[in-house]
C-alpha cells in the first residue's frame, strides 16, 4: 500500500486515513473515499465506489475496510474472510 502514485492527484482535502495490512483508504472532505494498495486487502474499492458517499468514518481489519455512512449504514470491501 505504500505506493500512492496512481491516486496521488486525487489525494487532496484528506480528512482521515485508515490502513489494513496492505492497503490504505482515505476519506476526503466531501465524504468520498480513495483507496490504494494491495487489491485483496481493500486497495480496490471499485465494486462499492458508488456506495461510498457521505462517509463519516472508516475502520479496518487486517485485510478489509468498513465505512460508516451519514445515514448510519455500513459498506464493506476487501477480503471477505476478514469482513470485507
Amino acid at each position: 500500500g505504500g505506493d500512492c502514485s496512481e491516486v496521488q492527484n486525487q489525494l487532496a482535502d484528506v480528512q482521515q486515513i485508515q490502513a489494513t495490512g496492505g492497503a490504505f483508504a482515505a476519506i476526503l472532505v466531501d465524504g468520498s473515499v480513495i483507496t490504494w494498495g494491495y487489491e485483496p486487502s481493500g486497495g480496490d474499492s471499485s465494486h462499492v465506489q458508488d456506495q461510498l458517499r457521505s462517509v463519516q468514518q472508516i475502520q479496518a481489519t487486517g485485510s478489509a475496510f468498513a465505512a460508516i455512512l451519514a445515514d448510519g449504514s455500513v459498506v464493506t470491501w476487501g477480503n471477505s474472510e476478514s469482513g470485507g
